[in-house]
């Protein structure tokens, strides 16, 4: 079967009315993509990653009409139409089109993500297999790449785990295959909890799946923040309060630049390792600090 594509360059802010015109005059899918050469950091949980240019692209079946179709959209958005690129295209497996830029990678000696269906090439490793499906996170990230690494010098056997942000479950998963003895995984995205609770099961980790008023008050040895800055400093609290004494917490999603203010909301809790530094990107590691200890 024979595809059309309509793709449309727009600011970011016009991202989401653009997307969701073409949801309405019936796109079979719609992807927003960067339309320069931007970095995007992590999102916070729930967040949609913009660029400040973006390319929405819908895919269409081929037969739609055209005139019809920009008729419609015109009349949903109520602003002028930006000018479409229309183009045919031939049939794929669109739900694996990821894997075009996804393969098996290793992080650190042992720790390997792999796509379903993929084995490492290492017969000794421990693999994660994966298929992101909506939500963020493969491991192709630096940020998530700096976590992966971590966990594979600092296995967590025997600990309590909580991923804070978990996006596709790779941490979460990662921390119950090199021994964890529980894993929590949370996240306020609700594909991003369909996507975990799938990878999981292809996984077979016992995960808890939860959003984070679902915490209640548990906490645990080991809590993984790969976010950003902004809602790691305002959810420092929070945060805080889910480490057990003399437990750890890694937060990574920072730049370089934001490193003192991030530490500094967590300090009257936590004392910090040096930080590690790679690029524009920095990992934070506290250990918290005794309760009689907090002043």
């Amino acid at each position: 079967m024979a595809w059309l594509q309509i793709s449309v360059e727009v600011p970011g802010e016009q991202a989401d009315s653009i997307s969701q015109g073409f949801h309405s005059v019936g796109a079979l899918s719609v992807t927003v993509l960067d339309a320069g050469d931007e970095p995007l950091l992590e999102p916070a949980p729930g967040e949609t990653p913009l660029w400040s240019n973006t390319r929405v692209i819908a895919l269409f079946d081929a037969d739609q009409d055209i005139a019809d179709l920009t008729q419609q959209l015109q009349a949903f958005l109520d602003t002028p139409l930006p000018d479409l690129l229309v183009e045919p295209l031939a049939d794929r497996d669109w739900s694996n089109t990821w894997r075009d830029t996804f393969g098996a990678m290793c992080f650190g000696k042992h720790l390997w993500v792999c796509p379903v269906g993929e084995s490492s090439p290492d017969p000794g490793a421990i693999v994660v297999h994966l298929d992101p499906g909506m939500a963020f996170g493969t491991g192709t990230h630096a940020t998530t790449a700096f976590c992966m690494e971590w966990l594979d010098v600092h296995p967590p056997v025997s600990k309590s785990v909580i991923d804070y942000g978990c996006g596709s479950g790779i941490l979460a998963i990662a921390a119950h295959k090199l021994g964890a003895a529980s894993v929590v995984a949370v996240d306020i995205d609700p594909q991003a909890l369909a996507a975990t609770r799938e990878n999981a099961r292809r996984n077979r980790c016992d995960l808890e799946v939860l959003y984070p008023e679902e915490l209640a008050d548990r906490s645990a040895d080991l809590v993984l923040a790969n976010i950003l800055a902004t809602p790691l400093i305002e959810r420092a609290g929070d945060l805080s309060r889910r480490v057990h004494a003399g437990g750890q917490l890694i937060m990574t999603g920072i730049l370089a630049e934001q490193a003192e203010a991030v530490m500094a909301a967590y300090r009257g809790w936590f004392v910090f390792a040096e930080p590690v530094f790679r690029d524009d990107w920095v990992l934070l590691e506290g250990v918290k600090r005794d309760a009689q200890l907090i002043t």
